[in-house]
């Protein structure tokens, strides 16, 4: 039997209008969305706000890039659980077996793959 309620996700992108592009597209399939625009802000939103399902996540942002992200979270035992699927270009694929990441989404993607990533989770 199937989930009745989707679960949070959040996208961690800084490109304003991908994240917005990923959050229109996962809010018109049922799921709700936070989003942060690089991964010190997403640290913060998660240490206070409610803990989300599924994180997709960029690899290269100002501030704190995913790999860093990353790390951060496998050390905070509230967080470390949350599964993670990297959303990034095909020529970053080679820095996603060092993230011990759930999934990985080269960009450009279909959005039936986006969907059936985050329906694994959500």
């Amino acid at each position: 039997m199937g989930r009745t309620t989707k679960g949070e996700v959040m996208v961690i992108e800084d490109d304003f209008a991908i994240r917005e592009t990923l959050r229109e597209l996962l809010q018109e399939a049922g799921y709700p969305v936070t989003g942060a625009a690089n991964g010190k802000e997403a640290l913060a939103q998660l240490r206070v706000g409610r803990v989300p399902r599924l994180i997709l996540l960029d690899l290269m942002m100002p501030v704190m890039d995913g790999l860093e992200f990353r790390a951060a979270q496998q050390l905070d035992p509230v967080l470390a659980p949350i599964p993670v699927i990297v959303i990034s270009a095909g020529h970053e694929s080679e820095k996603f077996g060092a993230m011990a990441a759930d999934g990985y989404l080269a960009k450009p993607f279909k959005l039936d793959a986006l969907l059936a990533a985050v329906d694994r989770y959500c």
